[in-house]
């Protein structure tokens, strides 16, 4: 296990392309797909896990358990920004008259 200190979790750039194939290989599973984050020990890639769907590939060689942990956490937090409204968005429906139904 690694101290949390010694790993780093980023989103994947285009170059990064022929890490996630290498890793997928290892791994015996395809390229997850979309938005990807990866975790880097010592500046290689050894984990990549798709935001959307939380589908991932890891180095089968290196412990990355709490580095696989935390990437899922990640993505749990992002994918609860997307899924709530703008501060725009929640004032504008904050500050909106009340309508007030009408008696007859």
């Amino acid at each position: 296990m690694h101290p949390a200190n010694a790993y780093a979790i980023r989103r994947a750039i285009p170059t990064d392309g022929g890490e996630l194939k290498r890793l997928a290989q290892l791994d015996s599973s395809p390229v997850p797909t979309g938005s990807i984050l990866v975790g880097e020990i010592g500046g290689t890639i050894v984990a990549a896990l798709s935001v959307a769907d939380g589908k991932g590939v890891a180095d089968p060689f290196v412990d990355t358990a709490a580095l696989v942990l935390q990437m899922r956490l990640r993505a749990r937090g992002l994918r609860a920004v997307r899924a709530t409204p703008s501060l725009r968005e929640r004032l504008s429906i904050a500050l909106r008259p009340a309508s007030i139904p009408e008696r007859g």
